[in-house]
């Protein structure tokens, strides 16, 4: 092999000084052939082979090499095989007598060929990606699952990022309608913050079936959600998460960057108010290869955006049910209460992130705090007072009753009316438990707490304390209602007895009486 120098003394000699190729060959002491090799290429170009080596001894085991390949692609990552793996089950298996190297070399040029390329994409502004990711933080004090709704702006990688304790579907939908608030927030407007397009895997919260040539039929949340903002949908290729790329890197990186030590909050709330502000935090960031940062950037994808639209969309989850005969209505797992007037109706449940709604038609009958377990029951006390009157003997019982936290003057009224009047006082109890229905229970206890320190202790007087607070005006009480109350008689005053102080000579009384006659 000779080395460039070689090369260019030959071509000087030839094409500079002009003299002949075989006065070169002698010259240098090469041959003719070296010569001519040296005056077509530059440099040396190399050994080129004009056709594969043979393979005498691996040859016949190609075939099974492939096949345990093509096998891989469907296993799991941690159990496919490895060159050694290949060359122990050859050599086991089928009787393979060759050595590791050739296994080995062979298997590296196979998965390298193997291996899925890419195109370079370019992100015009305006147009948006999303994803659901998991990770760890802790809530209340309890260490959970947060499942991280992520959306992404590919052309300013600006980021918006919103914890919920589950990815469900009235969660996929407040993400959006809580980025694209995010997003009008900063723009000139205000209003502009609805993308263009926005692409998506196929999660089952948007895509209810994958027709042919790539065609989905959409759930009916995620069909309201685009009819409202009036955003145009994409879709990535089944199992193909590079095919967006962006907000998978947002995923993986968002969670290093802003979850990152594990996030502790006292709610899901306070959580997501950090990581709204850590969002805009970011945009002083330069990302990637670019010398403008992601807020500098983020000016011409909010150019693009289109403003919000009028109304108001609700993000959640609509579903029939039956109210059961003890009044409650099942929605994900967790058993809802509903006023026993309703019992065995059919209602309209509304799942939002943080409350659960119960309608009949147009009508709010009901509204629960959401809860995420399983098997629960939420149950409001007030949907059940109105059976429990008429079935008093169930109010110590009551599992809806059960663990209401209500202000000690209840239980002193409850204890003075039973034990004044039995059980009708318990039904008196329960009359006043009502009062709940219709007045807060601030306002409630205060006026049991005045009934009681009145001496009038009943659910008519509890009431008359209520209407006259809330109408500004002082109590009359009748007590003719409260026949077991001890009665006060007042005798009236008569002139005559003034005459009983005269007699005592007391020269006070007297000219205090004349003043009695004069004013009679």
């Amino acid at each position: 092999m000779y080395a460039v120098e070689h090369y260019a003394a030959v071509r000087h000699f030839v094409f500079i000084e002009g003299k002949s190729r075989r006065e070169a060959a002698r010259f240098f002491g090469l041959s003719r052939d070296t010569v001519a090799r040296m005056c077509r290429f530059s440099a040396p170009p190399g050994y080129t082979r004009t056709k594969a080596p043979l393979k005498p001894k691996l040859g016949p085991y190609l075939a099974v090499i492939e096949a345990i390949l093509t096998a891989d692609k469907t296993s799991p990552h941690k159990q496919r095989h490895t060159a050694m793996r290949i060359f122990e089950r050859l050599r086991d298996e089928h009787g393979y007598t060759g050595g590791y190297t050739a296994v080995k070399d062979y298997v590296k040029v196979a998965k390298a060929s193997a291996r899925e390329t890419f195109v370079p994409l370019t992100h015009p502004p305006g147009h948006a990606q999303v994803d659901f990711g998991e990770a760890i933080g802790v809530i209340g004090g309890v260490r959970q699952k947060l499942h991280v709704f992520f959306m992404d702006l590919p052309h300013s990688d600006a980021p918006f990022i919103k914890a919920y304790p589950a990815e469900t579907t009235e969660a996929f939908l407040d993400g959006h309608v809580s980025a694209f608030a995010f997003f009008a927030s900063l723009s000139a407007t205000g209003q502009a913050g609805v993308p263009q397009s926005i692409l998506y895997d196929n999660t089952k919260l948007a895509v209810a079936r994958i027709l042919g040539e790539g065609t989905r039929t959409r759930t009916q949340a995620f069909t309201g959600l685009v009819s409202h903002y009036l955003f145009r949908d994409r879709f990535g290729r089944p199992g193909k998460g590079n095919d967006k790329g962006k907000v998978e890197g947002l995923v993986k990186n968002g969670r290093r960057r802003f979850l990152t030590p594990v996030p502790s909050a006292a709610s899901y709330e306070a959580l997501n108010a950090k990581l709204e502000a850590d969002c805009r935090a970011d945009h002083a960031r330069c990302a990637g290869r670019h010398a403008e940062t992601i807020g500098q950037r983020l000016v011409a994808d909010l150019a693009q955006f289109r403003a919000l639209p009028a109304g108001t969309f609700e993000p959640c989850e609509k579903r029939l049910a039956r109210v059961s005969s003890t009044s409650l209505v099942r929605y994900r797992m967790n058993d809802y209460s509903v006023p026993t007037a309703y019992g065995f109706r059919e209602v309209i449940v509304k799942g939002f992130v943080g409350e659960v709604v119960i309608f009949i038609g147009s009508e709010e009958i009901a509204r629960h705090r959401r809860s995420y377990e399983r098997g629960g029951f939420v149950y409001d006390p007030l949907h059940y007072l109105a059976l429990i009157e008429q079935k008093p003997g169930a109010l110590d019982q009551a599992a809806p009753l059960a663990g209401w936290q209500l202000p000690q003057q209840f239980a002193d009224l409850r204890r003075l009316l039973e034990a004044r009047m039995g059980n009708r006082g318990k039904h008196e109890f329960i009359q006043v438990l009502r009062l709940l229905e219709s007045f807060p229970q601030s306002t409630v206890a205060t006026a049991v707490s005045d009934a009681i320190r009145l001496g009038a202790p009943g659910f008519d007087a509890v009431k008359q304390l209520i209407l006259c607070r809330i109408e500004s005006r002082p109590p009359r009480l009748d007590l003719a209602s409260y026949p077991y109350l001890p009665k006060a008689n007042v005798g009236t005053t008569r002139a005559a007895d003034y005459a009983a102080l005269m007699s005592a000579g007391c020269g006070w009384a007297t000219e205090g009486a004349t003043k009695v006659e004069r004013a009679a």
